[in-house]
């Protein structure tokens, strides 16, 4: 089954002085990883990495071993997560230096993720960190202008030659069809014949009408708003956690059957509301950030994954090879317990998951 699988990748692992001030002095995602307890029977915490250690993103040797282990299982690329706010960078080191490098030789896309910061995740829901703000077109030029090496890497990936940019927060942009109307205007000025525009967003979300050419959609938090329709006990189930300070605790398999349906009943309506490329989970915790206010997919294992991932696949059997895009979410993500890098209760088996189904 042959997909173009690429990896949600996070590029932090490495103190900031913002994270300094925030959080105090060597801060980084680890922190919270490294602390994180079991809340409740047989709750899988702390996950501790296993081949690659606890890294740091500032060393290239780390990034090098990253891309030929992603390479190694059959994944196509990394899609870096970008942040600027109004001309405001964070946590861009560890793609620069890929990009300045020219290592690893690896493909890659960029995707912005335009959200204000706060500190819900840390349990301060309330403080502002940095906003994401929208100046006006000379910031969208500007922005544009700092990510066109990126565009023109021999490394990036594109769609028709154009290469592909996704939007995290889509229905964020006050102006979306003259934001994506100036971003492509912008790309063929400086010889590119255009951009491959991906929102992040809902089944629901019209792409087309939007200026983009195709979604994703994540089988994410959303996924309580599914189960507290559909199943009643469920969502008295979530009430009770939550009452008793339990973080809420999701059944795996019911959220990825459930996406598999809407994905389904998605992609038949692509004509009218625009391509929609999956996007996979192989697992989710993120309460070594937020404590019993985080979320938990119980019951994940690399054999769900797998035909979690063959039914992604198979909705997209119809589409030209060049689309066949599949966002596997997440490289990295060790804070949410969302990682496709080895740990010592799973190892490679989130990996091999991927790499069968691609042998089939």
């Amino acid at each position: 089954m042959k997909f173009r699988g690429i990896a949600l990748y996070l590029p932090q692992y490495h103190p900031i002085p913002e994270n300094d001030l925030w959080w105090g002095k060597g801060f980084t995602e680890w922190t919270n990883t490294a602390k994180a307890l079991p809340l409740f029977n047989n709750h899988y915490q702390p996950h501790v990495p296993a081949d690659l250690g606890f890294y740091d993103l500032r060393v290239q040797e780390t990034r090098v071993q990253q891309a030929e282990l992603a390479r190694e299982y059959g994944i196509e690329g990394f899609c870096y997560y970008h942040y600027w706010f109004g001309g405001k960078r964070i946590l861009e080191r560890p793609f620069m230096e890929v990009l300045n490098s020219g290592q690893p030789d690896f493909p890659f896309c960029i995707c912005w993720a335009n959200e204000t910061w706060t500190g819900i995740w840390h349990n301060a829901p309330n403080k502002i960190l940095i906003e994401q703000n929208y100046p006006g077109n000379d910031d969208h030029r500007n922005h544009f202008m700092t990510l066109l090496p990126a565009f023109k890497d021999k490394r990036y990936i594109k769609v028709e030659e154009k290469p592909v940019f996704i939007i995290y927060r889509p229905e964020k942009l006050l102006d979306p069809i003259s934001t994506t109307n100036l971003w492509r205007n912008l790309a063929k000025e400086h010889g590119l014949p255009g951009l491959y525009l991906i929102g992040m967003s809902n089944f629901d979300w019209n792409s087309i009408e939007n200026g983009f050419d195709a979604k994703t959609v994540y089988p994410y938090l959303k996924s309580r708003q599914w189960v507290s329709k559909r199943d009643f006990f469920s969502w008295a189930k979530q009430r009770y956690e939550i009452f008793r300070k339990m973080p809420t605790i999701l059944d795996y398999k019911k959220i990825i059957d459930q996406y598999s349906e809407s994905l389904n009943d998605s992609i038949v309506n692509n004509d009218k509301n625009g391509l929609l490329h999956p996007c996979v989970i192989n697992s989710f915790d993120n309460t070594p950030r937020s404590g019993v206010n985080g979320v938990v997919y119980k019951n994940a294992t690399p054999d769900l994954f797998r035909n979690h991932l063959r039914e992604a696949i198979s909705s997209i059997e119809n589409y030209p090879t060049e689309r066949k895009f599949i966002f596997l979410k997440s490289w990295n993500e060790w804070a949410e317990g969302n990682h496709l890098e080895p740990d010592l209760r799973y190892g490679h088996g989130w990996l091999k998951a991927i790499q069968d189904v691609l042998n089939e």
